[in-house]
């Protein structure tokens, strides 16, 4: 099934676009009066996946405002419990953010866009020369255990705020969602293995979905214990290189927290800081301040 969309025009930030690349088939992107709704009627607790997207931060009086009109535009979805709100601007723009939604129980949450065309991306000297990176079969096969091994992976990075199980049951729907665009030929997963291992030992994963020439990387991770290794650095050049020539991904775009360890990775590969976007959200159970 196609995406459909209401409106031709998309975000002008590329972090935005292309988070929207990512979601389900089935997502429904649909303008609106200064905002795009963006839904994934199969997901509905995928809290950036079900949000609004104004055109600009938030002003005087926008909390309650934006709060009625997601309670309206989600009305007929009862599984969507959170509100997640972002704005399309890419120098970092609060507006009245901390006012109309941190001081209301909502998480700020900030994101470096750091892009590279496919042609600049560079090995990295001391990058692991003692893992195999491959993509895995989005159909599963004899790679199900492997695709086992990415879910226990994320749940090992996952944010403490999630139990293990919760978040083992986003992982693997989301994967799904994923191995979905995978069969259709827009990119791949791909895991940095255990050359040395008897049994496959996934050390590294990532996502890269292709649409229209970008890429949009997807939980980059590295086990704890095999981390500052080089194995990062390897598997984001070999997945760089195995989407530009199988999938013609020509510009790549990771989208990180500001704070994030790696940060210095991707520049060290080629990436170079673009945007920066701001969005807020308030999970269920998380009550409002005010």
């Amino acid at each position: 099934m196609a995406a459909r969309s209401s409106a031709p025009e998309g975000p002008r930030s590329l972090v935005w676009a292309t988070d929207i690349d990512v979601l389900p088939l089935d997502r429904v992107v649909s303008r609106r009066d200064g905002h795009l709704a963006i839904r994934s009627p199969s997901n509905p607790t995928h809290y950036w996946g079900n949000l609004l997207l104004f055109d600009a931060p938030p002003g005087e009086g926008d909390g309650p405002r934006w709060e009625r009109l997601f309670a309206d535009e989600f009305a007929d979805e009862p599984g969507v419990k959170h509100r997640t709100f972002a704005w399309d601007r890419t120098d970092g723009s609060l507006g009245l953010a901390r006012e109309a939604f941190v001081e209301r129980g909502f998480r700020l949450e900030e994101c470096v866009g750091l892009v590279a065309p496919a042609e600049r991306v560079r090995a990295h000297p001391r990058a692991s020369r003692e893992v195999e990176v491959r993509a895995l079969d989005p159909a599963g096969g004899s790679d199900e255990t492997l695709w086992e091994q990415v879910v226990e992976l994320q749940v090992a990075a996952r944010d403490e705020r999630f139990t293990e199980a919760e978040h083992r049951e986003f992982s693997r729907r989301r994967l799904a969602d994923l191995r979905a665009l995978f069969l259709l030929g827009r990119g791949a997963w791909y895991v940095a293995l255990a050359s040395s291992s008897n049994e496959p030992q996934v050390l590294g994963s990532c996502g890269l979905v292709v649409t229209a020439g970008r890429g949009r990387f997807q939980s980059v991770e590295t086990a704890v214990a095999h981390r500052r290794r080089g194995i990062c650095s390897r598997l984001l050049v070999e997945a760089v290189r195995a989407s530009a020539e199988r999938h013609g991904a020509r510009r790549l775009v990771i989208a990180a927290d500001p704070h994030y360890h790696a940060l210095g990775i991707y520049e060290s590969l080629g990436f170079r800081r673009r945007e920066r976007v701001c969005g807020v959200c308030r999970q269920p159970g998380e009550a409002d301040a005010a």
